[in-house]
């Protein structure tokens, strides 16, 4: 992955990438359609990854507020293939931006409510306050996510809280399985090369740009060409075919997750298109 920014190897590749000072969007390939203005509002910091404060469209201003971010971001290290974190105790601490990318608040966690890197690379994070209470105090509203399946050549944009840039470009297609060292994912989303997203962008929502909807959450990219190691994911087809795009990043898609979000923002693997690896 050259995403993840956990432990002693995402430290290391943090590192290099600090070397490079974030920048501001590149707009000039954005459509000229009617569309939601993408910001940084709802978007988090974390201290390796980025995330952002996301919601359904059932959820209601009491409910514990949720964070998005990936399963290779974990503080506690990579879940292993086949392992899923459900309920675990965490004071995990994210930095709350604005529209403007400015930091207005520190959240916390009180426990990782759903995590894995199996079929999909997400995290989902419980927090100590409500959707109600971070709108009234910050401002800020949590981001919706998106309940069905995004078309290839949606417009979106890749917006990261650690480095505060916005990427954007549209998805290309997707990946039957896309394959990273011991880790495999499903229909993962495949971006235009425009969005050449960069180590501490792990876990950046993808908004769709006509919705302002979360359609996928940032998790990796081949780096330098390698087949199907760590930092170079390959793609793999439904007849065993392997491509390698070099300098071609990926993301992971949030519907099914999303759709396990229950009353009060419990995760219930049992709801209906609930599709997610279960412990």
């Amino acid at each position: 992955m050259n995403k993840p920014l956990a432990g002693t190897l995402l430290a290391l590749t943090l590192l290099g990438a600090g070397a490079a000072p974030a920048v501001a969007a590149d707009t000039a390939t954005e459509p000229a359609v009617r569309a939601k203005a993408v910001t940084f509002a709802g978007t988090v910091a974390l201290s390796n990854c980025s995330g952002s404060v996301v919601r359904t469209a059932a959820s209601q201003p009491s409910d514990p507020a949720l964070v998005l971010s990936n399963g290779h971001c974990l503080e506690t290290g990579f879940p292993q293939p086949g392992e899923v974190v459900m309920d675990q105790p965490s004071s995990r601490s994210f930095g709350l931006l604005d529209s403007s990318g400015s930091r207005v608040a520190t959240l916390r966690a009180d426990k990782i409510a759903y995590a894995t890197m199996t079929d999909t690379d997400a995290s989902l994070y419980q927090l100590t306050s409500t959707y109600g209470q971070i709108e009234t105090r910050h401002g800020i509203k949590a981001l919706e996510l998106n309940t069905t399946r995004p078309a290839e050549g949606t417009a979106i944009k890749v917006v990261s809280g650690y480095w505060k840039r916005i990427y954007s470009c549209s998805i290309d297609g997707f990946a039957y399985r896309l394959k990273e060292g011991a880790w495999t994912w499903k229909d993962s989303v495949r971006y235009t090369s425009s969005c050449n997203t960069i180590g501490g962008t792990s876990g950046s929502p993808v908004i769709d740009n006509a919705t302002g909807k979360v359609v996928a959450v940032n998790n990796t990219g081949n780096e330098s060409g390698g087949r199907c190691t760590d930092n170079n994911p390959c793609e793999v087809d439904e007849s065993g075919n392997v491509t390698v795009r070099e300098g071609i990043n990926y993301g992971q898609q949030t519907y099914p997750l999303a759709a396990c979000i229950g009353p009060g923002s419990k995760i219930d693997l049992s709801r209906a298109g609930c599709t997610v690896p279960k412990p």
